[in-house]
């Protein structure tokens, strides 16, 4: 299976309760993370993976999305005129990035529902699915290696970190067995955001996938689980036991841009990081911790 067949679905239809009032009418994926919206650093991480074709799933208020990558004649008309080049690259940038689809997913009955409505759009190709507010820094290449995995092994492959065993509860957790790849593993079950003592261990799903059409089927039957919503994990632990699924763990930088401190430290690390910005940032950053 060759890369330019993988399409990325993004599921981006959430309400975003946790940023309330801001996300009351503009989506979470939409709040800006530095000077660009977090689920542009999505798309750019699929395109940076071969991937050219992008389903991202909304629901309803959600058209600011679509108008992010959408061009702007007048804007852009009135940058080229005053000779602004730098902006308007980086207005275009979002338009031309990669052929950009949306559907609509209507009710939010969980991830399992948001990934059934992309089934109509990615046929029978093996698909990525990527989750709109969960940021894999671009030094840290995580996509292409899951992808390698994917055609090497025919398997579906979830992303996979090491956290806090007392953050397990915020995840899916996986049951591993070690390969003779210490950055893969053989996925043996999932529990979908278990009690710390029930988890089988503190390798947590993040928000990356690489999916074989079949697992539309599985979730066509898949019955509202934790949260009374129709989980992906629990279509992927009837995998896991069945076909089998492999497993990559993630060692770099990751930015959950869904949680209100996470997203603020996303901001600072990110701009830091930054040759225009980390400049000034950080030694005021010295200056203001010394205040604490």
């Amino acid at each position: 299976m060759s890369q330019q067949r993988i399409k990325a679905v993004i599921p981006a239809a959430g309400l975003g309760t946790r940023f309330l009032p801001a996300t009351k009418a503009m989506p979470k994926e939409m709040l800006p993370v530095v000077d660009k919206p977090a689920i542009q650093y999505v798309v750019e991480e699929a395109t940076h993976a071969g991937i050219e074709d992008v389903l991202i799933i909304i629901g309803r208020n959600k058209n600011n999305l679509s108008n992010h990558f959408d061009s702007v004649p007048e804007l852009e008309h009135n940058l080229a005129r005053k000779g602004d080049s730098e902006k308007l690259r980086k207005v275009q940038e979002s338009s031309d990035l990669a052929d950009i689809h949306f559907v609509r997913q209507g009710e939010p009955k969980g991830l399992g529902h948001a990934v059934l409505r992309s089934q109509a759009h990615v046929g029978d190709a093996v698909f990525a699915v990527m989750l709109g507010d969960d940021l894999i820094d671009e030094r840290d290449p995580l996509l292409p290696k899951m992808i390698a995995e994917q055609e090497r092994s025919g398997l579906t492959v979830v992303a996979l970190m090491e956290v806090d065993p007392d953050q397990i509860h915020l995840y899916g957790a996986a049951a591993v067995e070690l390969t003779d790849d210490p950055d893969v593993v053989k996925v043996t079950g999932l529990v979908e955001k278990p009690k710390k003592e029930d988890a089988p261990s503190n390798y947590a799903i993040i928000g990356r996938y690489v999916l074989k059409p079949n697992v539309y089927e599985i979730l066509e039957r898949t019955e509202p689980g934790k949260g009374g919503e129709i989980q992906l994990t629990d279509a992927l632990q009837e995998l896991a036991t069945t076909e089998g699924v492999l497993g990559v763990v993630f060692r770099g930088r990751r930015y959950d841009t869904g949680d209100r401190l996470d997203y603020i430290k996303a901001i600072v690390q990110l701009a830091s990081d930054r040759d225009d910005l980390g400049p000034e940032l950080r030694p005021w950053l010295q200056e203001f911790v010394a205040t604490l």
